[in-house]
């Protein structure tokens, strides 16, 4: 499938040929602490299916079982881009949905770091006050 999508301000952009079938959705708490979220959805893509432009900034980070990744994120705005084995040239990079387009279209098919998982978010449908946009007064 092609995508296409960036960062928020504009800065980076990127073109992309997935398999949404690979969309996965991660409970680990790196995930959520560096996305501010209870996960975060990803889809790897292959380096030569994959068009890059701007110049992201990395951050190394080392995973509870010593890996390290490489996550890439706008210097301007800060909305993450991808993650990436922290090697010169890696094979895969892992995007991150909420910055693609198609986003609407890329369901996760499976769950990791299910352990991590915070209770309450496994289940939105039991959040039973709901807005389709900002309520009246600002945030309750």
């Amino acid at each position: 499938m092609k995508v296409d999508g960036g960062c928020y301000c504009g800065a980076i952009t990127f073109e992309a040929d997935i398999d949404p079938e690979q969309v996965r959705l991660c409970h680990c708490k790196d995930c959520q602490v560096m996305s501010g979220a209870p996960y975060r959805v990803n889809v790897p893509v292959a380096k030569e299916k994959i068009a890059l432009r701007g110049k992201p900034k990395l951050f190394l980070k080392t995973a509870d079982s010593g890996n390290q990744r490489y996550q890439a994120f706008c210097p301007e705005c800060g909305s993450g881009i991808y993650s990436c084995a922290a090697q010169d040239d890696p094979p895969v990079f892992t995007l991150r949905i909420g910055t693609l387009r198609q986003r609407a279209q890329l369901e996760p098919k499976t769950q990791q770091w299910c352990r991590s998982a915070l209770e309450w978010a496994t289940d939105l449908n039991e959040v039973a006050v709901r807005f389709d946009g900002q309520p009246a007064g600002g945030v309750r």
